[in-house]
């Protein structure tokens, strides 16, 4: 007889999620039953009791969602009752900007990535806008120098994508390529072979912020951050900019908008536009 795990893993992989989203709703459903034991037997009283528990701990936003998301799959999917969370609203994050780098941070950054592998592999994320995951599961068989883009695969949501490959880019990656001659079929591995750890990147990233002493800080998100706000103020339209990044909504793009310091600054004033008095 299959447990209530085993039959929301099968319901999970039918709809087509992807391992690491299987992993963390199974993950806060495995949370609520150490709470309540049997998450099968549950009232919406004793739902109310957990998701309440969960609003006021320390979870942010975004773990908040996740939390909520599998709790409707669970309840919506695997067990048919979707009424017991249909009080469930999804909880917003803080409406912050993004942080970006300028071009002349962006290069003392790279600069200051001490091992050729990483300064390549973050020159390749802030040259395309490629999502932490997606850079390191970047193949040789991606890149298409004749069309001049690379194409992306198992993005956000499976969903697949083409981004640009400049002249300068393919020229480092042949340059990497024949330097380090990583293992098939990826372009940026670990030692033994696998694809470049996400968390071991990030390490290196954070070592090269606190040598080029920016004074922030930075994370890979920051550099896709600048590569969107760097081509919005060079004139890219935030349609192109959307398909670059990969976003499902246009509302998730227009925020570099609201960063972009240059589109601020070539703004004119309606103070400019009064009649000047002697």
């Amino acid at each position: 007889m299959s447990t209530l795990r085993e039959k929301m893993m099968q319901d999970l992989k039918l709809a087509g999620y992807a391992p690491k989203t299987q992993r963390t709703y199974l993950d806060a459903i495995g949370d609520l039953a150490k709470f309540c034991w049997s998450p099968a037997e549950l009232g919406q009283e004793q739902v109310r009791a957990w998701v309440d528990r969960l609003t006021q701990s320390k979870v942010g936003p975004q773990r908040l969602r996740q939390h909520f998301a599998a709790l409707r799959f669970l309840y919506g999917k695997t067990l048919g009752h979707p009424e017991l969370v249909a009080f469930l609203s999804w909880p917003r994050d803080p409406d912050r900007l993004p942080a970006v780098l300028s071009a002349e941070q962006v290069d003392r950054l790279l600069k200051a990535l001490d091992l050729p592998k990483y300064r390549v592999f973050f020159t390749t994320v802030y040259a395309t806008g490629m999502r932490l995951g997606e850079a390191c599961r970047l193949q040789t068989g991606d890149i298409d120098a004749a069309r001049g883009v690379i194409h992306i695969r198992g993005g956000k949501g499976g969903k697949e994508r083409l981004v640009m490959l400049s002249p300068r880019l393919l020229a480092i990656l042949r340059a990497y390529w024949r330097q380090e001659r990583p293992t098939a079929p990826y372009v940026f591995t670990s030692k033994t072979g696998r694809p470049l750890s996400a968390d071991v990147a990030r390490g290196a990233l954070k070592k090269a912020c606190a040598k080029a002493k920016l004074g922030k800080k930075v994370t890979p998100h920051t550099l896709r951050h600048s590569f969107a706000t760097s081509l919005l103020e060079n004139g890219a339209e935030l349609r192109v900019i959307q398909v670059l990044l990969g976003h499902a909504s246009i509302r998730s793009t227009t925020r570099y908008a609201r960063v972009s310091a240059g589109l601020v600054k070539k703004t004119k004033s309606p103070l400019e536009r009064l009649p000047k008095t002697g």
